[in-house]
């Protein structure tokens, strides 16, 4: 689990993108009361420069916008996954921008922030290009595993912090492209199993803190498409690190890696160890 005395880090590049994500991540670094260190990761030596000018100005607009939080910036050699994945050992949060480091679009999503995501030690937030809300809900993806279990903690201190309502989705659907449509009276039963189920796991983080306004969404249907329609009006999206056929730490799970390129707001991937916060 993070710690105040861990910072949340923030990769810079000199983009737009990469400096909103640097801003959101000062702002959150405020609310954990923790300091922020800028990281821009340079593998050309020839612009090391441009690299320590850039990492800079974004510090001086951090500073500017968070007076009260502590920022530090460090210029780092090597490749961005590998340096960015190292460093999450040692922060409570790493905050990416969506459209990547070196200013690429969206395709180098998929090669930065995913691979990130997947290998860091600590939770994950990818900002998106849209302007993050300073309203409405936090929200979180749940379906009973250990790894939502621990994304529904992150998500429930997030709303904490941020003094908003916790919405705690889940959704099912027939399993398998062959399974056929649940007869109406089948269909109301898992429905209600679902809820039954999706009221249980809420259970422990309603005790934690009662103050957090907490409200259960069970929906039919692809997770993915629920997820990125709930975000539509969520300040954060939280979801849970998952393996494919059981490799966790080698792939990111479908339903994450859908909602890291389509949602739109920020996203936190949270993995099933380490931290929560």
């Amino acid at each position: 689990m993070g710690t105040p005395e861990q910072p949340v880090v923030a990769a810079v590049d000199g983009s737009e993108g990469s400096a909103r994500a640097a801003r959101w991540a000062a702002e959150e670094a405020g609310r954990r009361h923790a300091g922020l260190r800028l990281v821009i990761v340079n593998d050309d030596p020839v612009r090391a420069e441009f690299a320590e000018r850039a990492v800079e100005k974004v510090a001086a607009a951090c500073r500017t916008r968070t007076p009260e939080v502590e920022v530090g910036t460090e210029v780092a050699d090597g490749h961005p996954v590998e340096e960015l994945v190292r460093r999450s050992a040692q922060a409570q949060l790493l905050v990416l921008g969506a459209r990547g480091l070196g200013g690429f679009t969206e395709a180098l999503l998929g090669g930065v922030s995913t691979t990130v995501a997947t290998h860091a030690s600590c939770p994950v937030v990818v900002v998106r290009e849209n302007v993050p809300t300073t309203v409405g809900p936090v929200v979180v993806g749940v379906d009973g595993s250990p790894s939502s279990q621990r994304a529904l903690l992150f998500a429930h201190d997030a709303a904490a912090r941020l003094h908003a309502e916790l919405v705690v989705v889940q959704v099912w659907h027939e399993v398998g492209l062959l399974a056929g449509l649940l007869a109406p009276q089948d269909r109301d039963r898992v429905q209600q199993e679902v809820e039954r189920s999706l009221a249980e796991q809420t259970a422990t983080v309603r005790d934690l803190r009662p103050e957090v306004r907490t409200r259960e969404v069970v929906e039919r249907g692809h997770p993915v498409a629920a997820l990125i329609d709930a975000s539509r009006d969520a300040r954060l999206l939280v979801v849970g690190h998952r393996g494919v056929g059981g490799f966790d730490g080698v792939f990111l799970g479908s339903v994450a890696a859908g909602v890291l390129h389509h949602a739109v707001c920020p996203v936190a991937v949270v993995r099933d160890t380490g931290g929560t916060r």
